[in-house]
C-alpha cells in the first residue's frame, strides 16, 4: 500500500508503557506481525502468548526472518536486536497497529455489530442498504472481508488487531467511508478492537455461547458491554432481550432502542411470516411504513430492525432505506433455501447455539404443514454444556432429528454425539421412532433428504455458509448446502 511509509521505533513506542531492555531505538520500522512466520526484513515481531503457542518461543524464528525489533512480556535474551518490554502483548499490538497505519479508522464512519447471534445477517443488511444508497463500503464478518466490490474470505469473525488496521488501512486508500463489522465477544476480551474509532454500537441479543472462553455467562456479558464503553457514539439496542438493560445502563453515548415486544425508538408491529419473506409495519419517530424482507421469521425483523435503525441514525431518510432493504435477497448460510424443485422444503442454517437453534425451528413451525426433520450436531473444543441443550431443542422443536457429526476437532465425534444425547434421553424419546444418530454428516443430510415427502421440511442447522469440515488431523472440503443438492438431484434423477 503506497501511502504507509516506514516508522521509527521510537516513534512508534510513544504509544506504550514499556520497559527498553535495549536502547537502540533508532530504527525504521518497515510492518508489525504476531507471526513469526510472516515476518519480513524490518519488522517488529510482537510475542503473544497464546491458547495454544506461545510467541516468546518463535523470537529467535523472527530475528532470523528478519525482525529488527522485539515486543515481549517476559525477560529474553537475544543479541543485538532491541528487546521492549510491556505487560500485555495483545494490548501493545494493538495500539501499535493503530499507531502505524495512522489510525485509519478515525477517517471511516465503522459501525460494530456484536450479539450472540444475527451479527452476519445484520452486518450483510447494513452493508446492503449503505450500497444501494450509493455510499462506497466496506464489510468485516464471519463469512467474508469485503473492500467496496473485493471480497476474501474471512478466518476468523473479528481479525486480530493488526489486520484489523491493515484492512481499515486498505480501505480507507481505497476510498470506502463506512464499514460495518462483526465484533465478538473473543474481540472484545482480547484487545483486538482496541484502538478502533466506532461511530455506531450496535446490540442484537444474548444468549448461552462461548462458555469454553469466558468464565461464565455474566463475563460473556462483560466482554460484550466493552464495545458500548468506548466512546460516546449512538448506540443500537434490542430491548426485548433481557440482557439489554445491562448494556443500557453501561453505554455512554445515546441509546437508540428497537423491539416487536415493548414500546421502542422503532417497533414492528403486524408481523406476517411465510417461507419465502417477512412482513410489517415498521413504526418510527410518528412515522408508519411497510416493510417487506426476502429473508423470513421473526428472528429476521429484529435483524432488519437493528440495521435499519443503524442507518436511521446516520441521517438517512426512511423511505431511502424501505428501498435498500427490500432488495436484499438474503444471506448465505442463514435460512437459506435450497431449491431442487422438489415437493418439501430444505433449509440450511448456521445456527449453532440452543437460542439460535430454536429461533429457526420455531420460524419453520410458522410455515411448515408436515414434519420437521432436524440435522445437528455440535462443535468440537467448544462449550460442552449447551450440547444437552441442543439435544433437546432438536427434539422436542422438530418432529424428528438426526443427530451426526459438526466439525468435530480434536475430539471424538462419538463423544459429541453422547453429551447431545443426555438432552434428548431426558425428553424421554424413542431412538428409531423419534430420532436417529449418523456420525457421518453427509450420510446424514442424505438419510433426512430421504425421508422426507411432501410439505415436509428438512432443516440442516450448525454450519451454514461453512465449506469445510474440521477433523481430528485435517479439514476436509465440506458444504452442507452443495450436499443436499447433490441429493435432492439425485432424487430428481431417481437414484
Amino acid at each position: 500500500m503506497g501511502r504507509f511509509k516506514m516508522l521509527k521505533l521510537q516513534e512508534l513506542l510513544k504509544v506504550l508503557e514499556h520497559e527498553e531492555l535495549n536502547q537502540d531505538l533508532d530504527i525504521d520500522i518497515a510492518g508489525i506481525t504476531y507471526d513469526s512466520r510472516k515476518v519480513k526484513e524490518g519488522y517488529l515481531f510482537v510475542a503473544i502468548t497464546g491458547f495454544k503457542s506461545d510467541g516468546h518461543k518463535f523470537i529467535a524464528n523472527a530475528i532470523e526472518n528478519g525482525a529488527k525489533a522485539i515486543i515481549a512480556e517476559k525477560d529474553i535474551e537475544v543479541n543485538e536486536t532491541p528487546v521492549i518490554k510491556v505487560e500485555d502483548s495483545r494490548k501493545a499490538l494493538a495500539q501499535l497497529s493503530a499507531k502505524f497505519y495512522g489510525y485509519p479508522s478515525k477517517g471511516l464512519t465503522v459501525i460494530g455489530v456484536t450479539g450472540t447471534n444475527g451479527k452476519t445477517t445484520t452486518t450483510y443488511l447494513i452493508e446492503a442498504m449503505l450500497k444501494e444508497l450509493g455510499i462506497k463500503t466496506g464489510l468485516i464478518g464471519t463469512i467474508k472481508t469485503k473492500i467496496g466490490d473485493k471480497e476474501e474470505d474471512a478466518s476468523r469473525t473479528t481479525p486480530e488487531s493488526v489486520d484489523l488496521q491493515r484492512i481499515f488501512a486498505q480501505m480507507l486508500e481505497d476510498g470506502v467511508t463506512h464499514v460495518v463489522m462483526e465484533v465478538s465477544s473473543h474481540a472484545l476480551e482480547l484487545d483486538r478492537v482496541l484502538g478502533v474509532d466506532f461511530d455506531r454500537q450496535v446490540f442484537t441479543n444474548l444468549s448461552q455461547d462461548h462458555l469454553d472462553f469466558h468464565e461464565s455467562f455474566e463475563d460473556y456479558l462483560a466482554a460484550k458491554i466493552k464495545l458500548f464503553k468506548m466512546n460516546d457514539k449512538p448506540s443500537i439496542i434490542n430491548i426485548d432481550d433481557v440482557k439489554s438493560e445491562a448494556i443500557i445502563k453501561e453505554a455512554i453515548g445515546e441509546v437508540i432502542s428497537y423491539s416487536i415486544n415493548s414500546e421502542s425508538d422503532l417497533k414492528a408491529e403486524d408481523i406476517e411470516v411465510t417461507q419465502k419473506g417477512v412482513s410489517y409495519t415498521l413504526k418510527a419517530n410518528q412515522e408508519e411504513l411497510a416493510i417487506k424482507l426476502n429473508l423470513t421469521g421473526r428472528f429476521n425483523v429484529y435483524n432488519s430492525l437493528a440495521a435499519i435503525g443503524t442507518v436511521y441514525s446516520l441521517g438517512f431518510s426512511l423511505a431511502d432505506i424501505k428501498k435498500g432493504i427490500e432488495k436484499i435477497e438474503g444471506v448465505p448460510g442463514r435460512f437459506q433455501v435450497i431449491d431442487e424443485g422438489q415437493e418439501f422444503g430444505v433449509i440450511v442454517d448456521y445456527a449453532h447455539t440452543p437460542d439460535g437453534m430454536e429461533n429457526v425451528l420455531n420460524t419453520a413451525s410458522e410455515f411448515t404443514k408436515g414434519r420437521k426433520i432436524v440435522v445437528f450436531g455440535c462443535g468440537g473444543d467448544r462449550d460442552r454444556t449447551k450440547r444437552p441443550i441442543m439435544g433437546r431443542i432438536g427434539v422436542t422443536l422438530g418432529d424428528f432429528a438426526i443427530v451426526t457429526s459438526d466439525n468435530p476437532r480434536s475430539e471424538d465425534p462419538m463423544t459429541i454425539i453422547e453429551d447431545i444425547l443426555l438432552g434428548i434421553k431426558k425428553e424421554d424419546k424413542i431412538e428409531g421412532e423419534e430420532y436417529i444418530i449418523i456420525e457421518d454428516r453427509a450420510t446424514a443430510i442424505k438419510e433426512a433428504i430421504k425421508l422426507a415427502k411432501s410439505d415436509d421440511i428438512v432443516i440442516i442447522v450448525g454450519k451454514g455458509h461453512e465449506t469445510y469440515q474440521i477433523l481430528k488431523d485435517k479439514t476436509i472440503d465440506f458444504d452442507d448446502r452443495e450436499v443436499a443438492r447433490e441429493a435432492l438431484r439425485g432424487i430428481s434423477s431417481g437414484n
